[in-house]
């Protein structure tokens, strides 16, 4: 019997809000259920508890414990994008409203969790086993924040 592993994101008491961006920026994504906090939970009761939601297939779910953990980049996602126009557009939905760029590739998004929004191609040059390739794409990639495809492509060309 398979094993099914879920992510599950502590937020303060932003998970739904959270949820709901994510679902608007990925795509084959849903908010599949929320739950609430009940009258044993005194002044919470009625609030958001969790939310389980789909982000493009894969299965996460937040939870509202509040303010005592935080996100940091030990955990992150990556997202494996197409072309340039698909890396504009995680990178601008992810940082939108208070979200934070970082460098080759990572941001923050407003709720502090963290991502990799990186071209497929930089996956095909890592596994080329061309030493030299590697070594342009990375000197390449450490001066930007957003990365740049054409430019990681030229650097993997020579």
């Amino acid at each position: 019997m398979p094993t099914t592993i879920t992510p599950n994101l502590w937020f303060d008491t932003q998970a739904l809000e959270a949820a709901e961006l994510y679902c608007e920026v990925f795509p084959n994504s849903s908010i599949d259920f929320v739950s609430h906090y009940t009258e044993v939970d005194g002044d919470k009761a009625g609030q958001v508890l969790t939310v389980d939601f789909v982000l493009d297939g894969n299965r996460f779910t937040g939870i509202n414990g509040g303010p005592m953990f935080q996100f940091d980049e030990a955990v992150s996602f990556l997202v494996e994008c197409a072309d340039q126009a698909e890396v504009d557009r995680y990178w601008d939905a992810l940082i939108a409203d208070g979200g934070q760029e970082s460098q080759c590739g990572w941001l923050k998004d407003r709720f502090g969790l963290s991502w990799q929004i990186v071209p497929k191609s930089m996956d095909t040059v890592m596994r080329s086993g061309d030493a030299a390739a590697i070594d342009r794409v990375m000197r390449a990639m450490y001066g930007m924040k957003k990365l740049d495809v054409a430019a990681l492509d030229a650097a993997a060309a020579g």
